[in-house]
């Protein structure tokens, strides 16, 4: 893998913002930003070997900036919502910064400035989130690294290591279209997800976990994402779409994958997280960005899809869901890959 650098503006505390360009020996690349670890592109050939760039994103960092969209950014402390901004840990309650309403929302890292060095063949960013930041307790050093492989596959590793007891979600919130236009209601996906929490009005967890079995939740045969779309599930009315996390089975493969028939482009996932958002951009045609997306594009609702690896949204206040407290000295890691490929 190559690594390449350029400019990339400053912030509006004029900080310096770099683009790093991972280039691999099969001719696929990737742009990466110090600034929120953002994905900013990821070109790979179609079926007729002509370059694509199957992610959504700006062409600038004031667009990043004033965007509400969290295009290709790295999210954390905590993935998702918590509602009410706030949790209990150790006997004692933390309250969080409201940033989605009454609840809290992903958090700053997607805004922050990483430090950057090549080693060992990956792109590696890092950052020490302060003990009390927007509210969380304990210090957390974070580590994001970026590989491209010859291969095609793009993994995504990430690694914090705790100085007090917190709660830890990590996630990439990159918009995938196969296409690299238009809508993508004609991508089939498939996931080998067996269950899924149950959203409310404000996409936040009741509690319940339900089986796929009869739902526009299962995926576990292929489908086009327009099947879903199309339907009138009370779950999807309130979301506009897919805004819901999907459970990987306890015994089985966390994985799927999803092709265009347009360009013949296919994305495998794979990875050591339970579960997966799956997002299909219900609200990108309302971004508040400054410009519109990269080439002037402005993207329209369900310009894309998002496979958010993650524990479940708001575990710290449903004790049945899986654990995301991260006690002190203890390092947590988690892998996700994308692979790509066309026929």
């Amino acid at each position: 893998m190559n690594v390449t650098s350029r400019p990339f503006g400053r912030t509006k505390s004029g900080i310096p913002v770099t683009c790093y360009t991972l280039e691999n020996a099969a001719g696929m690349r990737a742009e990466v930003l110090d600034w929120g670890c953002v994905i900013r592109s990821v070109v790979v050939p179609d079926r007729g070997g002509a370059p694509t760039d199957v992610v959504l994103g700006y062409d600038s960092l004031e667009g990043y900036e004033s965007g509400s969209c969290f295009y290709g950014a790295f999210v954390g402390r905590y993935a998702n919502r918590i509602k009410g901004s706030a949790f209990t840990l150790n006997g004692r309650t933390y309250h969080l910064e409201p940033n989605d309403g009454k609840n809290h929302l992903h958090g700053v890292y997607c805004t922050s400035v990483f430090s950057a060095s090549v080693e060992d063949g990956a792109l590696v960013l890092r950052r020490t989130s302060p003990d009390g930041e927007e509210g969380y307790p304990g210090a957390l050093d974070v580590e994001v690294r970026y590989t491209l492989t010859d291969d095609n596959q793009f993994q995504l590793d990430y690694t914090a290591l705790a100085h007090g007891d917190t709660v830890v979600n990590f996630t990439n919130h990159s918009y995938f279209n196969l296409a690299g236009s238009g809508t993508i209601a004609d991508h089939c996906l498939q996931l080998t997800c067996d269950r899924f929490t149950e959203g409310d009005q404000e996409v936040l967890p009741t509690g319940r976990v339900l089986p796929v079995d009869g739902t526009p939740m299962d995926f576990r045969t292929p489908r086009p994402l327009s099947e879903g779309l199309a339907l009138t599930d009370p779950q999807l009315i309130q979301c506009k779409g897919y805004d819901h996390n999907l459970i990987f089975p306890q015994d089985g493969p966390a994985s799927g994958w999803a092709c265009c028939p347009r360009t013949g482009i296919r994305m495998t996932l794979t990875t050591t997280q339970p579960a997966v958002q799956l997002y299909t951009a219900n609200y990108v045609d309302g971004d508040t960005a400054v410009c519109p997306g990269k080439g002037g594009v402005r993207y329209p609702r369900h310009a894309g899809f998002c496979l958010e690896t993650q524990h479940y949204p708001c575990s710290p206040n449903f004790p049945d869901f899986p654990s995301t407290v991260l006690k002190a000295g203890e390092t947590y890691h988690q892998r996700t890959t994308y692979g790509f490929s066309a026929k």
